[in-house]
């Protein structure tokens, strides 16, 4: 894979950490049409289970955001839901990386 954007890099690393912090499965991040960035972990209680993505997503819309330049999700699944992100994004890529941080697929469908 060719070298990253800066702001692509910026939000693999900080769904890296969101993943690492919370111990959970996966951690996502998104950029917003203003540049703004979220970044959440998978929500898995007993009445409520979402996706890292669908959680970051959720945040930027309650912040007001109106599109997404980028998404990221680091994960151990092959191909992650990317539906929330298309709801705000329809052309916006989503990096899919590995716990290490390397980029193993860029979705854009």
């Amino acid at each position: 894979m060719s070298e990253l954007d800066p702001e692509d890099a910026k939000i693999i690393t900080l769904a890296r950490s969101t993943r690492a912090r919370a111990g959970s499965a996966e951690g996502a991040a998104v950029r917003d049409e203003t540049g703004r960035t979220y970044a959440a972990a998978t929500v898995d209680l007993p009445s409520l289970k979402l996706t890292a993505l669908q959680v970051a997503v959720a945040m930027a819309v309650s912040s007001g955001a109106e599109s997404l330049e980028a998404a990221a999700v680091v994960t151990d699944d092959a191909v992650p839901d990317v539906a929330a992100v298309r709801d705000l994004g329809a052309k916006a890529p989503v990096l899919v990386a590995g716990p290490d941080g390397a980029v193993r697929a860029v979705l854009t469908d």
